[in-house]
């Protein structure tokens, strides 16, 4: 039965690797999506009294942060971070980080993402983009201007602790330790930053998995059946 137990948690994790290099796929073309991986740990436990095994534990998340390749768009409120950094949006939830800049304006002129989630400035406050701005440029350290008036500076952020950020919404993140101003970016205007999964290299990981779970399924399918003949051999 220990060996049960051990192959059991091994099969678990790699059912949670194999949902996570799935949603890596699926996210391969998502602007700003960052790639996620899941890491295995040794867990030691004591069963009904008996001596502590080892199991494997995947529990934790680790998300890349690579650079994704940045792709001309040409709009004027498509802006893509090079180096370190995200863009802050104001959501009901809270401030959350995220390298998604596909912008728009809202009813009220301000700059928000595709779900209406406002882009916050380097001070943390909404940013206002005048409907007669049709000259609008964005500066590297994001500094909005138009005829050559400068509107707002649109904030570049990193999480006080990059390693415990939470994703939420596929591009966004949460950051409970908070944020602080980053100078390490820059922004660029016209550009988007694409996804940076290796979608080869993910595939290639997904056939590992499965193969590696269809080994573990056959080596219960197989423990399974000796204790049914030892069972009944006991039986008899």
């Amino acid at each position: 039965m220990d060996t049960g137990y051990v192959t059991l948690s091994r099969q678990s994790g790699l059912m949670r690797e194999m949902q996570i290099v799935a949603n890596n796929v699926a996210n391969a073309a998502t602007t700003g999506y960052r790639q996620e991986g899941l890491i295995f740990s040794e867990h030691v436990a004591a069963l009904n009294g008996q001596p502590a095994l080892s199991m494997s534990g995947a529990t934790a998340h680790n998300t890349s942060m690579l650079q994704g390749a940045l792709g001309e768009t040409g709009g004027r409120l498509d802006l893509a971070i090079e180096g370190a950094g995200f863009f802050l949006l104001d959501t009901p939830q809270g401030d959350r980080l995220t390298r998604a800049g596909s912008f728009t304006t809202n009813a009220e002129g301000e700059l928000v993402n595709p779900d209406g989630l406002r882009v916050l400035d380097a001070g943390g406050a909404p940013i206002f983009v005048p409907p007669d701005a049709t000259d609008l440029s964005v500066a590297a350290d994001g500094t909005m201007s138009a005829g050559g008036r400068p509107l707002a500076q649109i904030g570049l952020y990193l999480p006080v602790e990059p390693m415990a950020m939470i994703r939420e919404g596929g591009v966004l993140f949460r950051s409970e330790a908070g944020v602080e101003p980053s100078e390490a970016g820059r922004i660029v205007q016209g550009f988007l930053e694409n996804s940076n999964v290796n979608a080869i290299g993910q595939v290639a990981r997904m056939i590992e998995v499965q193969r590696a779970y269809e080994l573990g399924q056959s080596f219960l399918d197989s423990e399974n059946e000796r204790l049914r003949e030892a069972m009944k051999t006991l039986i008899k």
